[in-house]
């Protein structure tokens, strides 16, 4: 984490929050020791999504290839305030992205704004498609700390084979955009990232990414190894130097995830996703919501994170995890700093 985020962090901290997560890492080392599903507390860091409609259509992306079978839509300016309300003081850390290109939510800003009163760090990720000078300034005003800007090409030619009805002019635009008016409101916020999806089409490029970063004066290069669904028997998009790859090669030709698997996982206790229509997912590798613990629309968060449901799935954790599909693709370490 970067100095200027961590001094964020610092200023919105609180005893109650420090108090907050012990409680739930010393729940986590009894329950991994007893092999048995003990919470205490509430989570210091969520993920909500904004929305999953997006503007682009990646192969390898849900959203992009319209491909979801939960609900789908917009969150509400309602269910935002309810998630904050029910854990304020407690969460610490609020990303504002899991599908969907968060910008096209036209309430996006109120919802980090109204999250950052709260003293909440807010973060997100975007496409940068929408970056023109207003969103820009009224991201600025919202108090976001964080901002990741996806571009895996350096030209339209290389960004548009992964990010398909792209425009790589628009993207660099967009972050022009937010650089110059960081520097004309005096913002030291938000954070920017300049993120690189690596594919065994653009994995030549890395050296050229880091020049062209410089140059736009990002706070930040981020190198980010790529998600494939059905990888076993290879895929054309994974890169051939394995320092970029979740995945390897074995002797039999078949790919395997290159991270050791671990009976236990530290994500279920600390952190969890909301989906735009309330659905309480255990992490973001469950993309269509498969794992739906509750449901925000009806119930109190609380009451879904200590439930039986939710406490036999992190107990199902402790068995055998290779056995639940949503961990069947998580990979540790999935960035590469550059």
């Amino acid at each position: 984490m970067h100095k200027s985020e961590l001094i964020a962090l610092i200023k919105f901290f609180s005893f109650k929050k420090a108090e907050n997560v012990i409680r739930l890492y010393l729940s986590f080392i009894i329950s991994r020791f007893l092999k048995k599903s003990f919470i205490s507390g509430l989570p210091f860091a969520l993920s909500i999504e904004p929305t999953t409609s997006c503007n682009l259509s990646c192969p390898e992306c849900p959203s992009g290839l319209k491909q979801f079978t939960r609900k789908t839509g917009n969150l509400s300016i309602s269910l935002n305030k309810k998630i904050i309300d029910e854990l304020k003081g407690k969460l610490t850390y609020i990303n504002y992205y899991f599908q969907g290109e968060p910008f096209i939510n036209k309430n996006f800003f109120a919802f980090v704004k109204y999250a950052n009163s709260k003293k909440i760090f807010c973060s997100t990720s975007t496409n940068g498609h929408f970056l023109n000078e207003e969103n820009c300034v009224k991201t600025i005003e919202s108090g976001l700390k964080r901002l990741i800007i996806s571009i895996d090409g350096n030209s339209q030619e290389t960004y548009e084979v992964y990010r398909k009805k792209g425009k790589y002019k628009r993207v660099i635009d967009g972050t022009k955009n937010i650089l110059k008016c960081k520097k004309e409101l005096n913002s030291q916020y938000p954070h920017v990232i300049l993120q690189f999806l690596v594919f065994k089409t653009n994995e030549h490029l890395i050296e050229e990414m880091k020049t062209l970063a410089d140059d736009l004066g990002v706070d930040e290069l981020r190198l980010k190894t790529a998600q494939f669904y059905n990888y076993e028997n290879g895929n054309e998009l994974i890169p051939e130097n394995e320092k970029y790859s979740r995945y390897k090669k074995t002797k039999n030709g078949k790919y395997v995830l290159k991270n050791k698997f671990s009976n236990h996982c530290w994500r279920m206790w600390s952190s969890a996703v909301v989906t735009s229509k309330g659905g309480i997912v255990p992490c973001c590798f469950d993309k269509d919501a498969v794992n739906t613990l509750g449901d925000l629309e009806k119930e109190n968060f609380k009451k879904v994170w200590l439930s039986k449901k939710y406490n036999n799935f992190r107990k199902q954790i402790f068995s055998d995890r290779k056995e639940i599909e949503i961990c069947q693709n998580c990979s540790e370490g999935s960035k590469v700093w550059a």
